[in-house]
């Protein structure tokens, strides 16, 4: 597995850059990476990549947009605002997790 390092934090990641272990993940780390694609994490930001962090520990998969919404009751507009682009994609990256099914 390749390793990334940042900010003195190394950590192993796929070959799409998404970690591949969860205990390397920090709410810290999280706000690193994040501000690499220009977003600054507010606790609106925080707040669904919880529910995703706690959503896959029991359900062992990452939590599509829809189960964000149906699940987490989460508004998918207000996570387009916060993520925007490809909102499940980023939210897995920066939550620790793998690229959620079905996303390309």
């Amino acid at each position: 597995m390749p390793t990334n390092t940042l900010k003195a934090r190394t950590f192993e990641v796929d070959q799409e850059g998404f970690l591949t272990r969860r205990d390397e993940w920090s709410e810290d780390l999280a706000a690193d990476l994040a501000a690499l694609i220009g977003i600054e994490l507010t606790e609106a930001h925080r707040e669904p990549l919880r529910f995703m962090r706690e959503d896959s520990a029991v359900t062992g998969v990452t939590p599509t947009l829809r189960r964000m919404q149906k699940v987490g009751g989460f508004d998918i507009k207000t996570l387009f605002a916060l993520y925007p682009g490809k909102p499940a994609k980023k939210m897995a990256w920066l939550a620790g997790l793998p690229k959620p099914v079905g996303c390309v």
